[in-house]
């Protein structure tokens, strides 16, 4: 059910706006540049503060809430790029004349995938000994 702008689904691509530019500025190599600036103004400032237990704790909390937040961001863009990548390999499938009982199958237990993929291979044995 959709909703007006400021329900239920204005929310999800709000939140996958922003995930979406805070990752594309996270991969750029001016923010990698930052990055490392930011360190190095950190260890240069250590004799200033005396190497105190606070300039520590700036740069613990810094990038413990960096990282925190990369998690996310980080599995939201695979995520995406995952669900991407399978709505690809549907339509081939589904378009082609390869079996049609693949669509879907990332949905199977991690050992109904690992039974499929040994058929897989098997048949794929069984087709490259054929061929010689």
């Amino acid at each position: 059910m959709r909703q007006t702008q400021h329900g239920p689904e204005r929310r999800p691509r709000l939140f996958a706006s922003i995930a979406n530019t805070a990752s594309q500025a996270a991969g750029r190599g001016s923010t990698f540049v930052l990055a490392c600036a930011a360190i190095v103004i950190w260890a240069a400032t250590g004799p200033l503060f005396r190497f105190s237990d606070t300039w520590q704790l700036v740069i613990n909390t810094g990038t413990t809430i960096v990282t925190f937040l990369m998690v996310f961001l980080i599995q939201n863009s695979q995520n995406r790029d995952s669900a991407a990548i399978q709505v690809k390999l549907d339509e081939l499938i589904r378009t082609g004349t390869v079996q049609n009982s693949f669509v879907g199958i990332e949905h199977l237990s991690a050992d109904e995938l690992e039974e499929l993929r040994a058929r897989c291979e098997e048949r794929a044995k069984v087709v490259a000994a054929a061929r010689r």
